[in-house]
Protein backbone atom coordinates (compact mmCIF):
# COMPACT_ATOMS: atom_id res chain seq x y z
CA UNK A 1 0.00 0.00 0.00
CA UNK A 2 1.77 3.36 -1.31
CA UNK A 3 1.46 6.57 0.13
CA UNK A 4 0.43 9.13 -2.50
CA UNK A 5 0.70 12.52 -0.44
CA UNK A 6 0.55 14.19 3.05
CA UNK A 7 -1.83 16.89 2.79
CA UNK A 8 -1.95 20.46 5.52
CA UNK A 9 -5.24 19.43 7.49
CA UNK A 10 -7.28 16.24 7.82
CA UNK A 11 -10.22 17.43 5.81
CA UNK A 12 -8.05 18.19 2.39
CA UNK A 13 -6.92 14.79 3.26
CA UNK A 14 -10.77 13.13 3.29
CA UNK A 15 -11.51 15.46 0.60
CA UNK A 16 -8.61 13.75 -1.57
CA UNK A 17 -9.37 10.16 -0.49
CA UNK A 18 -13.49 10.54 -1.20
CA UNK A 19 -12.89 11.45 -4.82
CA UNK A 20 -9.99 9.00 -5.26
CA UNK A 21 -12.55 6.33 -4.47
CA UNK A 22 -15.59 7.90 -6.26
CA UNK A 23 -12.87 7.66 -9.30
CA UNK A 24 -12.62 3.79 -8.50
CA UNK A 25 -9.21 3.93 -6.68
CA UNK A 26 -9.22 2.70 -3.25
CA UNK A 27 -7.69 5.18 -1.34
CA UNK A 28 -7.64 5.83 2.66
CA UNK A 29 -6.48 8.56 4.88
CA UNK A 30 -3.59 7.35 7.91
CA UNK A 31 -2.52 9.60 10.44
CA UNK A 32 -6.09 11.21 11.13
CA UNK A 33 -5.33 11.58 15.07
CA UNK A 34 -1.72 12.59 15.33
CA UNK A 35 -2.32 16.50 15.19
CA UNK A 36 -2.31 16.45 18.88
CA UNK A 37 0.61 15.15 19.42
CA UNK A 38 2.03 17.85 17.25
CA UNK A 39 5.43 19.20 19.51
CA UNK A 40 5.70 15.60 21.20
CA UNK A 41 6.63 14.37 17.57
CA UNK A 42 7.98 16.34 14.65
CA UNK A 43 4.97 18.56 13.17
CA UNK A 44 5.61 16.93 9.75
CA UNK A 45 5.22 13.13 11.15
CA UNK A 46 1.95 14.51 12.19
CA UNK A 47 0.39 15.49 9.37
CA UNK A 48 -2.85 13.45 7.70
CA UNK A 49 -1.52 11.10 5.02
CA UNK A 50 -3.35 9.72 1.78
CA UNK A 51 -1.93 6.06 1.08
CA UNK A 52 -3.67 3.99 -2.04
CA UNK A 53 -4.66 0.21 -1.50
CA UNK A 54 -3.68 -1.03 -4.78
CA UNK A 55 -0.14 0.05 -6.38
CA UNK A 56 -1.12 -0.47 -10.03
CA UNK A 57 -3.63 2.41 -9.23
CA UNK A 58 -0.71 4.48 -8.05
CA UNK A 59 0.10 6.38 -11.29
CA UNK A 60 -3.56 6.67 -11.53
CA UNK A 61 -3.99 8.07 -8.34
CA UNK A 62 -1.56 11.20 -8.71
CA UNK A 63 -3.03 12.07 -12.02
CA UNK A 64 -6.31 12.18 -10.38
CA UNK A 65 -4.61 14.22 -7.62
CA UNK A 66 -3.03 16.67 -9.76
CA UNK A 67 -6.32 17.31 -12.05
CA UNK A 68 -7.98 18.11 -8.70
CA UNK A 69 -5.23 20.54 -7.39
CA UNK A 70 -4.60 22.20 -10.97
CA UNK A 71 -8.23 22.54 -12.53
CA UNK A 72 -8.40 23.58 -15.88
CA UNK A 73 -9.45 26.98 -16.16
CA UNK A 74 -12.01 28.75 -18.86
CA UNK A 75 -11.15 31.26 -21.40
CA UNK A 76 -13.92 32.53 -23.32
CA UNK A 77 -14.93 35.95 -25.29
CA UNK A 78 -18.63 37.12 -24.58
CA UNK A 79 -20.65 38.28 -27.39
CA UNK A 80 -19.64 41.31 -26.16
CA UNK A 81 -16.54 41.30 -27.02
CA UNK A 82 -14.78 41.09 -23.43
CA UNK A 83 -12.19 38.10 -22.58
CA UNK A 84 -13.26 35.98 -19.82
CA UNK A 85 -10.50 33.90 -17.94
CA UNK A 86 -10.56 32.17 -14.43
CA UNK A 87 -13.52 30.39 -12.97
CA UNK A 88 -16.28 32.91 -14.69
CA UNK A 89 -19.38 31.49 -16.13
CA UNK A 90 -20.76 34.83 -16.24
CA UNK A 91 -19.09 37.93 -18.56
CA UNK A 92 -18.17 40.97 -15.64
CA UNK A 93 -18.69 43.37 -18.11
CA UNK A 94 -22.03 42.64 -19.53
CA UNK A 95 -23.45 39.71 -17.33
CA UNK A 96 -24.03 37.15 -20.13
CA UNK A 97 -23.70 33.43 -19.07
CA UNK A 98 -20.80 31.71 -20.62
CA UNK A 99 -22.07 29.86 -23.89
CA UNK A 100 -22.47 26.12 -23.63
Amino acid sequence: MPRLTQATNLALATLWADVLCQQGIAASVQRQYLSGVAGELPPDQCLPEVWVTNPQQLARARQVLADLQHPQQHRWFCTCGELVEGGFEQCWACGRDMPR
